[in-house]
């Protein structure tokens, strides 16, 4: 099915996982560099990092977007913690692991648990992911 954008960017990488990272606009300009724990300095930003923090930011938007159209309200408290992993693949190259707590304060948890599935048929990151990867969500 054809998406029908409302919003473009475009990010230009030199160096790969050791260089540079910018969006098109100069909103974001980031030094990339190799995890420690993957052998490299560890001395900036790594695309897991951009991966959870995106992640995190759009599946709380997702779950505002639906609490719009229904009963449970999103509490301007409320927190999405995104935890991207990344290792080699038994059938060889890496993969991903992802996982999702959701915070909601204040809402019960059978209200909270039924929007954290709704944003998740929702959010562009789950949409992207399903079939891909498995994520794990868990209402805290």
């Amino acid at each position: 099915m054809p998406v029908e954008e409302k919003y473009r960017v475009s990010a230009t990488a030199t160096g790969g996982r050791d260089g540079r990272s910018k969006t098109s606009d100069g909103a974001l300009d980031l030094k990339l560099a190799v995890p420690k724990e993957m052998g490299g300095s560890g001395d900036g930003n790594n695309p897991e990092q951009l991966f959870a923090a995106g992640y995190a930011a759009c599946f709380l938007g997702a779950m505002k977007a639906v609490s719009a159209k229904g009963p449970t309200k999103v509490p301007a408290d409320a927190t999405v913690t995104s935890t991207v992993g990344i290792g080699p693949r038994s059938e060889g190259g890496f993969g991903l692991t992802i996982g999702l707590e959701i915070n909601l304060p204040g809402v019960d948890r059978a209200a909270a648990e039924a929007l954290v599935q709704q944003a998740h048929q929702v959010c562009p990151y789950s949409n992207a992911t399903r079939g891909n990867i498995d994520v794990g969500l868990k209402v805290v």
